[in-house]
């Protein structure tokens, strides 16, 4: 069941959103900013949120919050994010992502177990008997 698409006026107003739901900006600017003083990271985070300074965040650091985000079960900055470009973002539970990550880990295995097959056939060959050469003679 899906939500109803949040409103925010830009990606910055969305990103606050995130930051909001993740406890503030001095909570969040130290998250990103281990090295810098709590007030420091706080104030650069904000100036990073602030259309009218030249700070911004990179694209890792909006990933990081918006993931941080998801992880504390506010979805609304990366639902509206993706309906900005024309996606329908429906958060995935870690018990679906874990369901996906075993299919995949299990067609990959089985895949390599049917390459490992044909290897060892290959291996268990003569040596005379490899693929059959075909000679074509030029026509005159």
């Amino acid at each position: 069941m899906q939500s109803e698409m949040p409103f925010f006026e830009d990606e910055l107003d969305a990103l606050k959103a995130a930051v909001q739901a993740l406890g503030g900006s001095k909570k969040v600017g130290q998250m990103l900013w281990q090295d810098k003083t709590i007030d420091a990271a706080s104030r650069l985070l904000l100036d990073s949120l602030n259309p009218g300074r030249n700070e911004k965040l990179s694209l890792s650091q909006v990933m990081f919050i918006l993931r941080a985000a998801k992880d504390a079960g506010h979805h609304g900055p990366f639902q509206w994010l993706a309906g900005e470009i024309g996606y329908d973002a429906i958060p995935v539970s870690k018990a679906e992502e874990a369901d996906r990550m075993a299919t995949v880990v299990e067609q990959a295995s089985k895949q390599l177990a049917d390459a490992i097959r044909a290897l060892e056939r290959i291996k268990a060959m003569p040596v005379d008997a490899g693929r059959p050469v075909v000679r074509v003679s030029p026509a005159n």
